[in-house]
């Protein structure tokens, strides 16, 4: 029997600001989203600041090695508590010298022993969900959501097997890359490599072999796979005495997070962050033992910006201005059912749970 054919999503899921707007509340507070790394956290006290879901959060570390995500408004009369990074003993919120904990309970504020019957036990800030998924920081508003481990099945586990020094990874560099495009059009051009040999020829000659590749869902993670190109045609030295340091792996953890092994077992990751319906902020992540130097982590930092990344960037913008066209009808998604790399098999999987998060 014939399959029906799938066609990609109306243009408004893109373009209509009240579709972002149900995002804003619903799907982005409502899954996991990467705060930063715990080395950034190291001591306690140490802090810093960031953006989801239309919020401003801040993570800290507490005395006892915890670190817990706040909404950062004040409990008094809601001004912000943090900005930036930094490291403080107690959070003091700049307004009326409120003071709490790095646990959130509130520890003192002027004159409030004059209020007669106040219980500073029962002021906290607002805690959020918060795990440490291999060092890295993850924040979910949904207090009742299931653990990661239940949304990205196996991920944890193969990633460990890819990269198996993740405990002592710091950032080598984060760098921002602004797109003029919907968060939903980076996500799918990021997940499917249908346009890789048209549009990336340094990827697909340098790094990987295109016609290897292939990408499947594992829970709410799609998961790419490629062997490498031959040894005598990588850009780069692969031999890093690791299993797996000749192959290519990506974990794309649904919404908005991507953790990617390139062959040398070399950890970059991909992660975005909304701007409004037509802006988001794309973040390419490059670590590596302790944050010391490491010229081929730093060479293909390069490589990355200068081909795929400036390539991608045309690419996702034409798109952005394409679906604002009259002109343009959905058209019908190339579904293989041996999958492989000309199949966009990834991005019916992509559509199905952007469907889901607008239309329940």
């Amino acid at each position: 029997m014939t399959q029906p054919i799938t066609h990609s999503l109306d243009a408004r899921y893109y373009t209509d600001p009240e579709i972002f707007k149900i995002e804003q509340d619903g799907l982005l507070a409502r899954t996991w989203q990467f705060a930063g790394h715990g080395s950034q956290l190291e001591n306690a006290g140490d802090y810093f600041a960031f953006e989801m879901a239309g919020e401003s959060l801040f993570c800290i570390k507490g005395r006892d090695d915890v670190i817990r995500t706040f909404y950062n408004v004040c409990q008094h009369r809601a001004h912000q508590m943090v900005s930036g990074s930094g490291t403080t003993r107690v959070v003091v919120c700049p307004y009326h010298a409120w003071t709490y904990e790095l646990t959130g309970g509130l520890r003192a504020g002027p004159n409030v022993n004059a209020v007669e019957g106040f219980d500073k036990s029962k002021i906290c800030l607002t805690e959020v969900r918060t795990e440490i998924f291999l060092g890295f920081i993850f924040v979910n508003l949904d207090n009742d959501t299931k653990p990661m481990d239940e949304w990205f099945p196996n991920a944890r586990k193969e990633l460990e097997e890819w990269v198996p020094h993740f405990e002592t990874l710091k950032p080598l560099e984060w760098v921002e890359i602004p797109e003029k495009c919907n968060w939903k059009v980076s996500v799918e051009n990021y997940s499917e490599c249908y346009h890789c040999s048209l549009n990336h020829p340094t990827f697909a000659t340098g790094v990987v072999k295109p016609e290897t590749y292939d990408i499947k869902p594992q829970g709410y993670c799609l998961r790419h796979t490629t062997e490498c190109q031959n040894l005598k045609d990588m850009t780069y030295d692969i031999r890093s005495g690791f299993d797996h340091y000749d192959q290519y792996s990506s974990w794309f953890l649904w919404p908005m997070f991507s953790f990617q092994v390139y062959p040398g077992n070399v950890l970059n990751t991909y992660h975005w962050r909304t701007i409004d319906t037509d802006h988001v902020m794309m973040y390419r992540g490059w670590y590596s033992m302790d944050g010391a130097e490491n010229d081929i982590a730093r060479q293909l930092a390069v490589q990355d910006r200068e081909t795929t990344v400036e390539e991608d960037i045309h690419l996702v913008e034409s798109v952005q201005r394409g679906l604002k066209s009259r002109g343009y009808i959905p058209g019908p998604l190339v579904i293989d059912p041996k999958c492989g790399v000309n199949s966009e098999h990834s991005i019916m999987h992509l559509q199905k749970w952007m469907r889901e998060a607008i239309n329940g």
